[in-house]
């Protein structure tokens, strides 16, 4: 792989093979080439690659070896000229040098001329053509492939054969690791963005996941510096009579996915999306779900989504029916299922809304029972909480996660966040207030008590309850009490909840003198994390945590 790009104008698959075999410097090498093959072709040579199976639905279920979450830890991004002075160094990002970007490059290209077959595949990130991305992914397993093809946004037969050279491209070498005795390597798996060559390298990690984060990183960085687009870890959708937009934040596992595939709504996503001047679009073509627990009765638009073409990763099966044993655990809690976005009949294609949000939706999952299933939040608290990204980081989602923990992930998408978080927080502030969207603080987590003491995870009835009244207004115009310390506005009704169900100080098994405590425990890990912020934040936004 040569350090500069190949110049040469690609119209053609033909000519997009030979442009690969130059950069992989392959020579007379007989490797097979695949570019934006169809699913069927990924299904036969991805059930050559070990347990790789069919399952009983249709859709192909891969394992992704010892890693089955992200890696944050060994993300990095490549310190040079053109973005250093832009990029937010510190917990997340961490610097890399140019030798140590080429060293690993060179890596990946070693291990991808090695393979029998080699697949590409060429697709867009982000649904609205003023802002998309055309994304290029070279890599060495079907089902990676198939992957991408459903995550990313696939173009027409006529969009692909003008399709050209990509804006960025990913190296993905998983299979292979990196050499520890690398300059700033701490293990053998390394993610490495590179913002001046455009490209984003893989190594000791098959997780597929990374690619999908790796491009979201890209966006992050992207949109904003380059566009004044607010870029977001969030799902929307949208309703079929009003129109009206919403936007669910949240880390993985408070439910995002489940709880924008509402089938009285359209979904335009699931996980990532812009906010732009013209309105919101989705980046990706595709749906990422847990499956952990899965069922037809509690999620019927996931479960009738994983068929033909849909990809599972690190499910457990019946090596005779091969039905798959959602409950199973054994692998991983992060049992995970890739599809295209149409595969949900409510989605909207394409992925846009030329309308404003008018609700905002900050989920969280709180193992501590603390938080009220719904509060209203003021413009301040709003700052606050979006700044703050709190949560409990669900089992799986990364390696060495094996129960629920406190997490401030700031914009409730901190791993992948290339900017300062204040930067987002800001373009977000200014932009609901321009169109007056009102927001909500909706747990999903634990009530009657803490997730260790014996508490309930939030019945998902009673949530869907909570959004129905969101979205017809009448929780606008209801009732609210204010709970003591995080001075949180929760409704004293809403339709099809349980009243004691809405204030967590009455519900409390244990009663109000732990419940006090617990919330004291809790609002002391806001006030400590909020530190690093609050000399950039505004007097109100300070007042608007919790106070002790």
């Amino acid at each position: 792989m040569s350090p500069s790009k190949v110049s040469v104008p690609v119209t053609n698959t033909v000519e997009v093979e030979e442009q690969i075999r130059k950069e992989l410097d392959l020579g007379s090498e007989v490797v097979t080439i695949r570019r934006n093959a169809p699913a069927a072709t990924l299904y036969e040579d991805g059930l050559k690659e070990r347990k790789t199976t069919i399952v009983s639905s249709g859709a192909l279920a891969a394992y992704s070896g010892a890693k089955t979450g992200r890696s944050p830890k060994d993300k990095r991004i490549i310190e040079e000229e053109t973005s250093k002075d832009e990029v937010w160094w510190g917990p997340v990002n961490k610097p890399a040098s140019e030798k140590t970007w080429s060293i690993n490059r060179e890596r990946a290209a070693d291990y991808l001329r090695t393979r029998d077959h080699l697949y590409i595949v060429d697709a867009y990130a982000g649904w609205d053509s003023r802002y998309r991305i055309k994304i290029r992914v070279v890599c060495a397993r079907a089902y990676h492939a198939l992957f991408m093809t459903n995550m990313l946004i696939r173009p027409s037969a006529e969009e692909l054969a003008n399709f050209g050279e990509p804006d960025f491209t990913v190296w993905n070498a998983g299979q292979f690791p990196a050499n520890r005795n690398t300059e700033g390597m701490s293990s053998k798996t390394t993610v490495e963005i590179n913002f001046k060559a455009m490209e984003m390298i893989i190594l000791g990690t098959e997780y597929a996941g990374e690619m999908k984060k790796g491009i979201f990183t890209v966006m992050f960085y992207l949109m904003p510096v380059h566009h004044d687009v607010l870029t977001l870890h969030s799902s929307a959708n949208q309703g079929v009579e009003k129109g009206d937009v919403t936007l669910f934040f949240g880390l993985s596992g408070t439910g995002k996915t489940t709880l924008s595939a509402d089938p009285h709504r359209a979904l335009i996503g699931d996980d990532e999306h812009c906010w732009s001047e013209h309105g919101v679009f989705n980046i990706e073509g595709g749906c990422y779900a847990k499956c952990i627990d899965l069922t037809a009765e509690k999620e019927p638009e996931i479960f009738n989504a994983i068929k033909f073409g849909s990809v599972l990763e690190n499910v457990v099966y019946d090596p005779v029916t091969r039905v798959v044993d959602y409950s199973n655990n054994s692998i991983t809690e992060n049992t995970r299922c890739a599809y295209p976005i149409d595969y949900i009949p409510s989605a909207k294609i394409p992925c846009t809304a030329d309308k404003h949000p008018s609700n905002i939706i900050l989920l969280t999952c709180d193992a501590s029972g603390v938080l009220p299933p719904v509060s209203k939040l003021t413009p301040e608290q709003v700052m606050y909480h979006f700044i703050s990204g709190y949560t409990s980081k669900m089992a799986g989602t990364e390696q060495g996660v094996t129960e629920p923990e406190v997490t401030f992930s700031s914009c409730f998408g901190q791993p992948f966040l290339a900017l300062h978080p204040m930067r987002y927080a800001t373009m977000l502030a200014n932009k609901m207030h321009k169109h007056s969207a009102d927001a909500w603080l909706v747990n999903t987590g634990w009530t009657g008590s803490s997730y260790t003491a014996g508490g309930k995870r939030c019945p998902l009835k009673y949530t869907r309850a909570i959004l129905d009244a969101i979205h017809d207004g009448s929780l606008s115009k209801a009732d609210y009490e204010t709970l003591p310390i995080f001075n949180l506005h929760t409704p004293t009704k809403v339709s099809g909840v349980p009243d004691s169900l809405l204030n967590p100080a009455k519900s409390w098994v244990e009663g109000p003198t732990k419940y006090n405590s617990a919330v004291k425990a809790l609002a002391t890990k806001f006030t400590g994390n909020f530190k690093i912020y609050q000399d950039q934040a505004t007097s109100d936004v300070l007042k608007a945590g919790p106070q002790l």
